[in-house]
């Protein structure tokens, strides 16, 4: 069982805190509360949500107690982003949308029926000011500058905002409200929650232990999956596109996903990272990975019919077997305009920024009838059964 619980894990702090919490446990008779906190930033999960969320499915599957507290009062003050500047707060209303949003793919992962949400606003929003300052009062300056990304601004000159120094305290101060356990989250959440260990000390409580799993890089191959960096794999991507993101990982990122996005058992998964080794090809690799992950987000049949799709869409050089998205032609151009490429992507692909599609016609990634264009200002005609190929995976046709 702790094998199992330690698999994966990038942090468990202290060392030895994961064996004594499940004795006490035991020897009390009652569940752990395991916590997991998320400021409900922006409303999709992704695969890198996931990595914490099976741990978490673990503790359940063995009958503790998962606690999902959402930051309703900390979203609206603005994480430390971990970068060179601080977070943009959001309304009350974002707050809200984006909670239940996030709420309702929780259940692509864990058992929500068996799962206590709370809000922070609770408790947070009914703090005095003097009590504010009294939780404050806990913890010193030097303390809070141990945070990598505060030492780094601070060392730089670069701001560093009141409220992004009282963000981590009151996100321990959580701990303390639902006498916290275990709290999960990924390693840039290390810092956070080793606070709540030290509020619940305060407070004469036992102190939580933390559970840090490993972050799982983007599509890039380099930064976090985030949504603000556009790299990601979301919960409720469509099986085709879940199967297309994954085949476009870099090479480098294939014992990374085979760890920590799919649910292989060990031996699959050695037996995997070792054809690897020997040669084959990293494609096939890929192939397999993205239809686990299709199995454990939609079903089987979904990730068959996903691999055809991407068979004959990206492999095969037939152009009539691929599959190209209509788009009326009258509901958002007037036949015969001229409109400038980098505008005619933008309003075919409107999750995509405009410097990011410039970027891509530079690099070659857009075809207008087969043919590439690198010019981002280059006028197009448009005209009925033009066929747009924006980077490796939508294909539109004009009707």
């Amino acid at each position: 069982m702790i094998s199992t619980l330690k698999e994966n894990t990038a942090i468990i702090l202290p060392e030895n805190g994961l064996k004594e919490k499940l004795k006490q446990a035991e020897k009390e008779n009652r569940k752990l509360i395991i916590k997991l906190g998320f400021d409900p930033t922006a409303p999709d999960l992704h695969l890198g949500h996931a990595v914490v969320l099976k741990k978490l499915k673990q503790f359940q599957d063995l009958g503790h107690q998962v606690v999902i507290v959402v930051g309703s009062s900390t979203a609206r003050i603005g994480d430390p982003t971990g970068k060179n500047k601080a977070r943009k707060p959001l309304s009350a209303e974002d707050v809200s949308h984006n909670a239940q949003t996030y709420i309702s793919q929780l259940s692509k992962v864990i058992d929500v029926e068996k799962t206590k949400i709370v809000f922070n606003s609770d408790w947070l929003d009914k703090l005095s000011f003097p009590k504010v300052i009294q939780l404050m009062s806990k913890v010193t300056v030097a303390q809070l500058m141990h945070r990598n990304d505060f030492n780094k601004r601070f060392t730089e000159n670069t701001p560093i905002a009141m409220h992004e120094l009282v963000y981590p305290i009151l996100q321990g101060f959580d701990s303390v409200q639902i006498k916290c356990d275990i709290e999960m989250g990924g390693t840039d959440q290390l810092f956070n929650c080793t606070m709540g260990r030290q509020l619940q000390e305060v407070h004469q409580m036992p102190a939580q232990i933390v559970m840090c799993m490993p972050l799982l890089k983007g599509l890039d191959g380099k930064e976090k999956m985030s949504k603000s960096l556009n790299n990601i794999i979301g919960l409720t991507d469509e099986p085709n596109e879940m199967f297309g993101k994954t085949m476009s990982i870099p090479d480098s990122l294939i014992a990374e996903f085979i760890d920590l996005a799919s649910d292989f058992s060990d031996e699959e998964k050695a037996a995997l990272k070792l054809k690897l080794q020997n040669g084959e090809n990293p494609m096939n690799i890929k192939k397999l990975i993205a239809k686990n992950i299709i199995c454990q987000y939609h079903d089987k049949a979904a990730a068959e019919l996903a691999e055809s799709f991407f068979s004959s869409q990206f492999q095969s050089k037939n152009d009539e077997e691929k599959v190209y998205e209509s788009v009326s032609l009258n509901s958002l151009f007037p036949t015969g305009k001229r409109i400038t490429l980098v505008e005619l992507c933008s309003k075919l692909k409107s999750d995509l920024s405009k410097s990011s599609i410039r970027r891509m016609i530079r690099s070659g990634g857009i075809q207008i009838n087969h043919i590439k264009i690198t010019d981002p200002d280059e006028e197009i005609e448009l005209f009925p059964q033009t066929k747009v190929k924006i980077g490796k995976r939508d294909f539109f046709e004009l009707i």
